[in-house]
């Protein structure tokens, strides 16, 4: 982040006769007996994020800081917060001949210095603007000890004897992104019924109150933009008082999602009885009108207008009969409303925040010639599982509005849900925006977290990246340390760190919402489970992974102390509990009834597991709605949108065989290669973390697309493994499901087997195909070289970079024979 890296947190113990001792250019603010008073700037924003400070200062200090608007109020150590040109801010500034006229015209900046005036020492903190002071506060509750989850995740601030601070002079780096923020969507089964039911009784929704925490949230993680809940199940922001009034106090810029475009919330504004068709082919003026009202509404707000058209509710534009049609008329849409906001903010369109979503059949629409208004932002999407559909070309980075992108961490749709819990990979995380980063999408960074519950980390971890894009160059291993000795404490970061590790590991092979195999759309062959294919090899080693995770969590939880308990379930313990006993509650199942089958002994001692994993489920769900004196009441849910693979099973009864038979175990070798096993290469980088076996690689995001001539003549990468005997064999090149980095790149790689012909492979899916859906739900992109006849001996496989972006996992052999595994084979290092 741009937290000032000379910033450090000093705690010295209670005794005042020690102060005398303290180093030099550390600031008291808290004694032991007195704590520094606060004033701020006499605006909304101002106020808040005062009451914040105050707020943290007596958490960590037991006394209530004095909090006003006059120097007047000042005690010995006072802060004073506000933007640059604030009455207070000007004086002190002054009077010390500190100079802050290079805040001027700068985005979401601070200064930060100790001013000693006779019997008052300040802390000034002046920002280039609202923001920019509110940093400037976040950052100094961050030094007190303050966790960004204080509320949100119950890691409760703890009193300290007496608090110092650095007092070096700090001027604050801007934000690495515009506009960072988050998108709250299938809020059914967390968010809104825990707002209208506890939190917020009196909107009986997601009201101000519960945006208000929200925009803390925010606030804490530096954040600055909302697309607010939307689903049908929710009242439309604007329609619930001081809704739009609560994010201009917490100066937080207000956007729409792709679906609904210029404020409005289609859904449950649009109402087709009184309207008509959401049609603009035959219901144009209706339509203009409705934007127009709205624009009108909220032209005194701080916003982001989404332009185009599309269905109600992330649907295709209706009435228009090719894609022709659509593009031209989303083309004449865009226009009007550009109209629209010169008209009714007053001001030249080029100056008004606005941004089209390529989401879905837009992007065909793009890829078909929609010309888009060249200081309007394009936004570039995922593929709904964390894979970054496109970014922008050299041609598209010179555009004047620039890029952005829109993440999921969270989905409801085809083929698969994934609502109930966090599961994304870290390291996909830091490299898709990685490669959004390198290619110039900089200006708005929104992420779909859903409920915000389930994906605390997550939302933390895109969010810091967003700011301050140089947290890029931490592995995601290093970044979740620093991140779990902030909630618990240092001494047990590095466990912590390696638990949640295996944890996105094994999510990574399928998540926990995914084990049904089958339950939105077929993914496997007849419905077969697919960890059984081998046997039940694969699933006995998957539930004993998982029920090791699982100990080891619950024995460092118990290590903690109490102020820590509901924040530990809350963050660790419930994810993986609930991840194990949902994998052990089916595959536990399958197994049983494939034992029932095959006459083997044990099957009913499997469905018995399984009834109790699932009696786990619920008592955990209990669990956690019951924290915290029932504070989170209504917002976690076992089974979101009611799907199949979250259903009470059926378990039945097995007798025993009348002589149970044990089964050959087939050994049947498989090679598996990890990707950065080959060692430097210069046209390959490694992508920490994200390979089955390790690091993945690769090929370099500034490389340009080549033909299988020119990289012959590159360094490919070398990998040589033994082959036992002689005998036809399988090799898979394994890869991340990314998709070509940018409309002029394809995703090809060149492949070698022992000095013979170069053969390239090109691993694109095309829209939501059959292979896509595969793709994305294990996380696997595989290519197979079949061999007839491999001597025995030595072997060796190059691998040669045509695209850049293409990610390298592993390369698997395997004989004649050999199992196919779903996730990693036993050989690569499990």
């Amino acid at each position: 982040m741009s937290t000032p890296t000379i910033i450090a947190l000093r705690i010295i113990p209670v005794v005042m006769a020690l102060l005398a001792a303290l180093p030099a250019g550390a600031l008291t603010l808290y004694d032991g007996k007195q704590v520094a008073t606060v004033v701020h700037e006499d605006t909304p924003t101002a106020a808040l994020a005062a009451r914040l400070l105050a707020r943290d200062l007596q958490a960590v200090s037991g006394v209530a800081p004095k909090v006003g608007t006059s120097l007047a109020d000042c005690g010995r150590v006072c802060i004073v917060l506000g933007r640059r040109d604030a009455p207070q801010v000007v004086k002190i500034a002054a009077d010390a001949k500190l100079p802050l006229d290079d805040l001027r015209g700068q985005w979401e900046r601070y200064r930060r210095a100790v001013v000693p005036n006779g019997a008052t020492t300040y802390l000034l903190i002046a920002g280039s603007d609202a923001r920019g002071a509110t940093w400037g506060v976040v950052d100094l509750t961050r030094e007190l000890g303050v966790s960004s989850w204080e509320w949100w995740a119950d890691v409760a601030p703890r009193k300290q004897a007496s608090i110092t601070v650095d007092d070096r002079a700090v001027l604050s780096a801007p934000p690495s992104v515009k506009y960072r923020g988050i998108f709250l969507n299938d809020e059914d089964w967390g968010l809104q019924p825990w707002a209208a039911k506890t939190y917020d009784k009196a909107a009986k929704d997601i009201g101000p109150a519960t945006y208000a925490r929200i925009y803390e949230l925010l606030w804490r993680l530096k954040a600055n933009t909302i697309w607010p809940a939307m689903h049908d199940s929710t009242k439309p922001f604007y329609q619930i008082a001081g809704n739009p009034e609560m994010a201009r106090d917490y100066a937080i810029v207000v956007g729409t999602s792709h679906a609904e475009p210029m404020m409005r919330n289609n859904v449950r504004e649009w109402r087709k009885k009184e309207d008509g068709e959401f049609n603009f082919f035959t219901n144009r003026d209706k339509m203009l009108d409705y934007w127009q009202r709205r624009v009108d509404e909220v032209k005194g707000y701080e916003n982001i207008y989404s332009l185009g058209v599309r269905g109600i509710h992330d649907s295709p534009m209706e009435g228009a009969s090719s894609a022709e049609q659509a593009r031209d008329a989303v083309a004449e849409v865009v226009g009007l409303q550009r109209q629209m906001l010169a008209k009714s903010t007053g001001n030249p369109v080029g100056e008004v925040p606005q941004a089209l979503t390529l989401y879905k059949e837009v992007l065909d629409l793009y890829k078909a010639g929609l010309k888009v208004p060249g200081d309007a932002t394009i936004v570039w999407p995922d593929d709904n599982y964390g894979y970054l559909a496109q970014l922008s070309t050299p041609q598209e980075r010179a555009r004047a509005g620039g890029a952005g992108i829109y993440y999921h961490l969270s989905y409801w749709g085809r083929p698969h849900d994934y609502l109930w819990l966090g599961t994304t990979r870290p390291a996909l995380v830091r490299e898709q925006l990685d490669r959004a980063w390198q290619t110039g999408a900089r200006n708005m960074w929104i992420v779909n977290v859903g409920d915000i519950k389930p994906v605390e980390y997550l939302t933390q971890y895109f969010l810091d990246l967003a700011f301050d894009h140089t947290q890029i160059a931490q592995t995601p291993d290093q970044h979740q340390r620093a991140w779990f000795a902030a909630q618990f404490g240092s001494q047990q970061a590095d466990a912590l760190a390696a638990l949640k590790r295996e944890y996105y590991d094994l999510a990574w092979e399928r998540r926990p919402e995914f084990m049904g195999f089958g339950q939105t759309e077929p993914t496997t062959p007849n419905g077969v489970n697919a960890y059984l294919r081998t046997g039940g090899d694969e699933a006995r080693r998957r539930l004993a992974r998982y029920e090791a995770l699982t100990k080891q969590a619950e024995q460092l939880g118990a290590a903690l102390p109490a102020d820590r308990q509901d924040a530990y379930f809350e963050l660790v313990l419930y994810p993986i509990r609930a991840s194990a006993n949902l994998n052990a509650r089916i595959l536990k199942l399958e197994l049983a009834a494939a034992m029932a089958r095959q006459s083997q002994a044990g099957a009913q001692e499997q469905v018995e597991q399984a009834r109790a994993a699932h009696n786990a489920l619920v008592a955990d769900t209990a669990r956690y709605n019951a924290l915290a004196g029932g504070k989170w009441q209504h917002m976690m849910d076992l089974a979101p949108r009611r799907l199949p693979v979250f259903h009470a099973p059926v378990f039945p009864t097995y007798p025993a065989p009348a002589k149970a038979i044990a089964l050959p175990v087939s050994k049947v070798p498989v090679i598996s290669l990890a990707a950065a096993s080959s060692g430097k290469n210069a046209a390959w980088e490694v992508v920490p973390g994200l390979g089955s076996n390790g690091d993945a690689l690769r090929s370099r995001l500034d490389m340009a697309s080549v033909t299988m001539e020119e990289a012959a003549k590159l360094s490919p990468l070398d990998y040589r493994f033994e082959q036992k005997n002689t005998g036809s064999a399988r090799i898979k090149l394994v890869a991340v499901p990314v998709h070509p980095l940018t409309s002029s790149n394809s995703l090809r790689i060149g492949v070698r087997i022992d000095g013979g012909p170069w053969e390239v492979l090109d691993f694109r899916t095309f829209g939501r195909s059959d292979e896509w859906k595969q793709n994305v739900l294990s996380n696997t992109a595989v290519r197979t070289l079949e061999r007839p006849q491999l001597a025995k001996g030595a072997h060796r496989i190059e691998v040669a970079a045509l695209d850049p972006g293409f990610i390298l996992d592993r390369i698997d052999i395997s004989a004649d024979g050999a199992p196919d595994y779903y996730g990693a084979p036993p050989a690569a290092g499990r």
